[in-house]
């Protein structure tokens, strides 16, 4: 009798032990295909209409450009996030719609936000010399088409003061270039290991990146530009940029208003649209349940 009892209760603690076990797998896989694989976000905002609507839930796949983890967790003690790319199955190219982490939470100072995540489509790739042209977006000899041409045509055929002031005028903001909706550029991307003469002209539009790769400021005396105490003629950039646009260029904070989007903060390409709700209504849009994003 004891001993059935006995082979009973060790019965039931391997049973448990099994059953834990298997529990731990299923998060730890959980997790691994998270980190590794893929994860789903929820659009918020018309920025990417008619691509995405808000009230969509997309799946990113990490595979197709790498995934990426991070080095360690000191950023979450204020200091700079370190990440790690693995090895992908392509590039990024244009007309790819890509999740990122938001690079401006500070508008002056270029750093990840571990927390904020942007969808946007890159309509400029590492090498590229991008130009918005009377509201079509462009790139030096290439002619396929950028982005949403719909809202593209649409702002084409509006004038300056058809817009607010805080929309229509862009990147950088200064007083060497006066760009905005229409007419923006052109801005060379830069990627790894291009190394760029650093004028008086184009300092304003590569400082926050430079200042991010060296953890150091810079600063303008006259004629001369300073990083740090060290005077800045010329700089080898150390990753890849991209040019990001939201579809609906009539209302997305896109790279117009904050510039050039490091490689480091991309998450992963979005895929597919695995959910659509109105967010209105709160009706499913069934049509648009597993619609390939493109």
């Amino acid at each position: 009798m004891k001993n059935t009892t006995k082979e009973k209760f060790i019965s039931c603690i391997k049973s448990t032990l099994q059953g834990l076990a298997l529990v731990i797998l299923a998060i730890l896989l959980a997790i691994s295909l998270r980190v590794f694989v893929f994860a789903s976000y929820k659009i918020p905002s018309p920025s990417m209409e008619p691509a995405i609507l808000p009230g969509e839930y997309i799946l990113v796949n990490k595979l197709t450009l790498g995934p990426r983890i991070f080095k360690n967790f000191k950023f979450m003690d204020g200091e700079k996030i370190e990440t790690k790319r693995f090895h992908g199955l392509r590039k990024v190219k244009r007309n790819d719609v890509l999740v990122f982490n938001f690079p401006y939470s500070d508008w002056n100072v270029l750093k990840m936000d571990p927390i904020m995540f942007y969808v946007k489509r890159c309509v400029a790739i590492p090498g590229d010399s991008f130009f918005i042209e009377n509201g079509f977006y462009k790139v030096k000899g290439i002619t396929e088409t950028l982005g949403c041409l719909k809202y593209q045509k649409e702002i084409s055929l509006r004038g300056k003061e058809d817009f607010p002031s805080s929309t229509f005028n862009c990147f950088p903001s200064d007083k060497i270039h006066h760009w905005n909706m229409l007419n923006f550029g052109p801005l060379y991307v830069p990627k790894a290991n291009d190394h760029l003469t650093i004028t008086e002209e184009n300092i304003a539009l590569y400082k926050n990146l430079i200042q991010y790769e060296t953890d150091k400021i810079i600063s303008v005396k006259g004629n001369t530009i300073f990083l740090d105490s060290r005077i800045l003629k010329s700089y080898t950039f150390k990753q890849n940029y991209y040019f990001m646009a939201g579809d609906y260029a009539f209302d997305s904070k896109d790279s117009r208003y904050w510039g050039l989007l490091p490689e480091d903060h991309i998450v992963g390409k979005a895929s597919i649209i695995w959910k659509s709700r109105d967010p209105i209504t709160g009706n499913y849009r069934f049509k648009r349940f597993f619609k390939a994003v493109e």
